[in-house]
């Protein structure tokens, strides 16, 4: 008998269809020699500190490096703390009892660095010895279990791949909880989190926030002026290549513009221009592209595209890899076929030419998964996001596979006094891959001129614009920033040879994105990620630490990948986090003056004695017989630290805007304290005696 173990319930569904495993058990299939069983994620984890017996956050505690990871249970937070998945701890023991019955394993669990750990803290968990094998498949049609389950491959073969997996577990573990107590202890209210990328990103953030509110902006001017084309009643404008600073400038050349009446050109340059197939799409470049196109967050489009791979619709999405090997590529001719009938792309199957393009070919360039690409199998039912994220992979390979496009760009260059005006004419000769989205590509065209043509001023502008400042971040372009460990990188084959360096892998970025929300450090605004008051707070503090070095924790994952390629031992990357992580509590544990406030010395006004207490949601007295709460949140606005201290040391706010009724009417109030220290609203612009003051339910 063996045992199959996939990562899902649905997974192993299809696996135990295949190898005729009909029979349903509790817990697993079973028939034809075969038990087909499933995990629901990290069934095992390393144990939190307190399963080392040390509870609480304490400064003598610090740093937590256990000699030897314990593994436990997966568990559940609950009112009294964290205790074990019932429903994890019996699949576990299910497990653990088809394991010992089988003469073999076969790991049929995500062929990535995270499914490999899944199965290996599971196997050492249960404390087992019997052998197994690995199913390494990058999609989950039928064709490719079979042909999977015909080559498997033995399963320290993936030795290395688990190394890097558990390297990079523990490392988030010591650099999470350490950095997380130590932050916490010096800040002495609330509790704040911090992780080996999650802060790292935040970071990118915040830096890019301030960058953009400080940026001045500057005046700049230039000139225009348009002259007859070669159709009647066509014209072209020719613009200044110079933008000025000094607005000086730009009324001299618009006052030469309007007095000679003329320019001369003085060069004519026409060059071929050919732009490459775009490569097909990674995990990290679909993101990009569903969030800039389609607003999706990343989070949405890895979970969209990861129910289109358990409905055999699409490779393996968790790919760091925009290549596919020479073997792939010699099945692209009959998988674009699967497309002859698609309403939607079989009209385009034209623009191809005689044969696929061979730009995104190379097996020097494939990870552990190759690009992502449909697999063949026609979609039956799909929701409109999950028909975008498909028609996006789809359309990506028509645009890999179909041919460059080419274009003839005319520049044009004429001078009027002094001053050098340019125009650009543009004549596609061949659109290529750009017509398979059908887009613009009409010829913009410029006249026959040549050097000495004097050109005729039709009429002339000056006109006034600002400079820019760099946009806030979007999760488009804090992907790309994570991508390339912070390196702003144009060049698609730049950004492909720093992806070893960035911060974490595609598979976890969005996870990371997500972390930064539900901790409450930033929010989305229309489609710009804007840090919070705390996420900034928290900036203030970690921004020169190390705990914050965007390029430091790129070269971690650089480590990792070594580790997974055999060129590093774990034991020296762990040496190395232990020490970091030492070093991180120290810098962080002496922050604590930079936290010092106002509001952390408040004492409470209605016992007198405790001290009030900050955290996210609400302010409370930390004396037990007292334990006055002030909830920050009134009619819909979150008040600050400051509103916060200002209450508490005079009993009363100044007035206060942006509150919001229940009719959703906007309004401004004073926050005040009443006999019995409930909050309530005050309007003292209106006269009354009383009767307008509001009671917070």
């Amino acid at each position: 008998m063996k045992t199959i173990i996939a990562e899902k319930p649905s997974v192993a569904h299809e696996i135990a269809r295949i190898v005729k495993a009909t029979k349903k058990e509790n817990g697993y299939y079973t028939g034809n020699g075969y038990n087909v069983t499933w995990a629901f994620g990290h069934l095992v984890q390393p144990a939190l500190p307190d399963g080392y017996g040390i509870k609480g956050f304490h400064r003598d505690n610090l740093p937590i490096i256990p000699p030897v990871f314990q593994l436990v249970p997966r568990q559940v937070k609950t009112d009294k703390g964290y205790k074990p998945d019932g429903n994890v701890a019996a699949q576990i023991k299910l497990i653990g009892s088809l394991f010992r019955k089988s003469e073999r394993i076969i790991v049929a669990t995500d062929a990535g660095r995270e499914g490999e750990l899944i199965f290996r803290y599971l196997y050492e968990y249960i404390g087992c010895a019997t052998p197994f094998d690995r199913l390494w498949i990058s999609s989950l049609t039928d064709k490719a279990i079979r042909e999977g389950l015909e080559r498997l491959e033995s399963g320290n073969k993936y030795d290395n791949l688990y190394y890097a997996a558990k390297a990079r577990s523990e490392a988030d573990w010591l650099v999470g909880i350490n950095a997380t107590q130590a932050i916490t202890l010096a800040a002495g209210r609330g509790t704040y989190s911090l992780g080996r990328v999650q802060t790292p990103a935040l970071a990118m953030v915040c830096s890019r926030f301030w960058e953009n509110k400080r940026f001045t902006p500057e005046d700049v001017f230039q000139a225009h002026f348009s002259t007859p084309g070669s159709e009647a009643d066509t014209v072209v404008k020719l613009s200044s290549a110079e933008k000025w600073k000094e607005k000086a400038a730009a009324t001299a050349a618009y006052q030469s513009l309007k007095e000679q009446g003329a320019a001369t050109v003085t060069k004519v340059e026409r060059k071929e221009t050919v732009q490459e197939t775009p490569l097909l799409y990674d995990l990290t470049t679909l993101q990009k592209e569903a969030n800039t196109k389609h607003g999706f967050s990343a989070d949405k489009t890895l979970s969209i595209a990861q129910k289109l791979y358990e409905a055999k619709l699409v490779t393996y999405p968790r790919t760091g890899s925009r290549h596919i090997p020479e073997d792939v590529f010699a099945e692209i001719p009959s998988l674009l076929l699967t497309l002859k009938n698609n309403p939607t792309w079989g009209r385009r199957l034209t623009l191809l030419g005689d044969a696929p393009t061979r730009r995104s070919v190379d097996d020097g360039k494939v990870t552990d998964h190759h690009a992502l690409l449909p697999t063949g199998v026609k979609p039956k039912i799909l929701s409109a996001d999950e028909q975008t994220v498909y028609d996006m992979i789809v359309g990506r390979m028509l645009e890999a596979f179909a041919e460059r496009c080419i274009k003839d760009v005319t520049t044009v260059t004429a001078e009027c006094g002094g001053v050098a005006y340019t125009a650009k004419g543009t004549i596609v000769r061949h659109k290529g891959w750009r017509a398979v989205y059908g887009e613009e590509t009409e010829d913009t065209l410029l006249p026959e001129w040549t050097e000495g043509t004097t050109l005729a001023v039709a009429g002339c502008s000056m006109t006034e614009g600002k400079t820019k400042p760099k946009p806030l971040h979007t999760e488009a372009s804090l992907l790309a920033a994570m991508e390339t460990a912070g390196k702003e990188v144009e060049d698609e084959e730049v950004r492909q040879s720093l992806k070893e360096c960035g911060i974490g892998t595609p598979a976890t970025r969005a996870a990371i994105i997500e972390t930064l929300f539900s901790r409450e450090y930033i929010v989305r605004h229309k489609k710009s990620l804007v840090p919070t008051e705390k996420g900034l707070a928290l900036y203030s503090v970690v921004k020169q630490m190390r705990i914050a070095d965007v390029e430091m924790t790129g070269a971690w994952e650089a480590a990792l990948a070594k580790i997974e390629r055999g060129e590093l031992r774990a034991e020296t990357f762990r040496r190395e986090i232990e020490e970091y992580t030492a070093e991180i509590v120290s810098e962080l544990l002496t922050c604590d003056k930079l936290f010092t406030s106002a509001a952390s010395g408040c004492v409470c006004p209605k016992c007198k004695t405790g001290r009030m207490q900050f955290f996210g949601k609400v302010v409370r007295c930390d004396n037990a017989a007292c334990g006055l709460p002030v909830f920050r949140v009134k009619a819909g606005k979150t008040l600050s630290d400051a509103d916060i201290t200002e209450l508490l040391t005079n009993g009363r706010t100044s007035p206060i805007k942006g509150f919001n009724s229940k009719r959703g009417k906007p309004f401004s109030a004073v926050v005040a304290f009443d006999g019995d220290f409930n909050t309530v609203f005050e309007f003292p612009e209106t006269k009354n005696d009383g009767k307008d003051a509001k009671r917070e339910k």
